[in-house]
């Protein structure tokens, strides 16, 4: 069997058991997630639950997809590579679960996102004014969740929620910041400070996630620390693969437009590790990029100057990387074996 072979075993195999380790915590965790809704206002409950999809606007039940869960179930699998049950992780998933859409709600009217997950967001919905009211009360939820917890676990679960929030603001204050910054010269965004902006931004929520669970399951400090890192180098990957789609990504299955982040100008890393670059294109790219020229173009010379190949390997090595952090530290094989799969399911997107 060729090492081609392999991998498309592997992948397959990927794509079908971790739509059901998914499905196992989503079912676990929703009846909390519910009921410490369920805790809040009831106008912001229903505009929470708009943005989960329970409802549409009004609270009329409905059927739509909140996401596919993967911080909520590195939660829960963080529990169990603990040697904790299951259950003992969901506090954790539902804290976690709360904090991202959190994020989401106030990220979209940061960007002025529109639409997510093919309907309307929450500003748009319901009105700026409310939807930053509904992220409040979400991110409220999420520290009275774990608060809840008997100590020490709770207190040590609310400090490390409390320091994966600040990195999570840091890293989205630089990928705001970013937009300013020239294409070129030396105050251009390298790649080394992306990596720092992705682990914050996308990679603090995740690490803190499977920490969050082990925590609650009594794990030592090492261990916690390793799911961190695990998520973190995790959360990296997942950002730049996200990039790649944004450039090259089919619009049938990404639901974006062709070239979509060239459209809108964003300082993505298949882009930074292009013109970084010594190829010739690297400066034509450059040049294009600050005449405002050609998506289609830029996109050509950005796969021209290594862009592309180089986000690519950059992915596989922040995966390699999750995946050193979990053999550092004994954990339970299955729980470990769901964890790897997970990891292999949020970056093997179609490229």
């Amino acid at each position: 069997m060729t090492a081609l072979d392999t991998t498309v075993r592997e992948a397959t195999a990927t794509r079908s058991r971790a739509p059901r380790i998914l499905a196992r915590c989503r079912a676990l965790v929703r009846p909390a997630l519910v009921e410490a809704v369920g805790r809040s206002h009831p106008w912001v409950g229903e505009m929470a639950g708009y943005s989960f999809g329970w409802c549409g606007v009004g609270g009329v039940p409905a059927t739509g997809s909140g996401g596919k869960g993967i911080r909520q179930a590195l939660a829960v699998l963080g529990a169990e590579a603990a040697g904790a049950p299951a259950r003992t992780g969901v506090p954790a998933a539902v804290a976690v679960e709360l904090v991202h859409a959190f994020s989401l709600l106030h990220d979209d009217i940061m960007d002025g996102d529109p639409t997510r997950r093919g309907r309307a967001t929450v500003w748009k919905a319901y009105g700026t004014g409310p939807a930053v009211l509904a992220g409040d009360a979400l991110f409220a939820l999420a520290v009275e969740t774990l608060a809840l917890q008997p100590p020490p676990a709770g207190a040590d679960a609310v400090r490390l929620l409390s320091g994966a929030l600040g990195d999570l603001v840091r890293g989205q204050a630089d990928d705001l910041l970013f937009a300013a910054r020239p294409w070129s010269g030396p105050e251009r965004v390298r790649p080394d400070a992306y990596r720092k902006m992705a682990e914050g931004k996308t990679g603090a929520l995740l690490g803190c996630a499977a920490a969050l669970g082990a925590v609650l399951g009594n794990a030592s400090p090492a261990v916690a620390d390793a799911l961190d890192r695990a998520g973190r180098h995790l959360g990296i990957a997942f950002q730049v693969v996200d990039d790649l789609l944004g450039i090259w990504g089919d619009p049938s299955v990404t639901g974006k437009p062709v070239h979509g982040d060239l459209r809108e100008r964003k300082k993505t890393f298949p882009v930074l590790a292009a013109l970084d670059s010594p190829a010739p294109a690297a400066r034509r790219l450059a040049a294009l990029l600050e005449r405002g020229g050609d998506p289609g173009e830029a996109a050509a010379l950005a796969e021209a100057a290594g862009g592309r190949a180089a986000a690519l390997a950059e992915a596989a090595r922040q995966v390699a990387a999750a995946e050193s952090a979990l053999a550092a530290v004994p954990l339970a094989a299955d729980a470990v074996g769901d964890l790897r799969c997970l990891i292999g399911f949020a970056v093997r997107r179609d490229l």
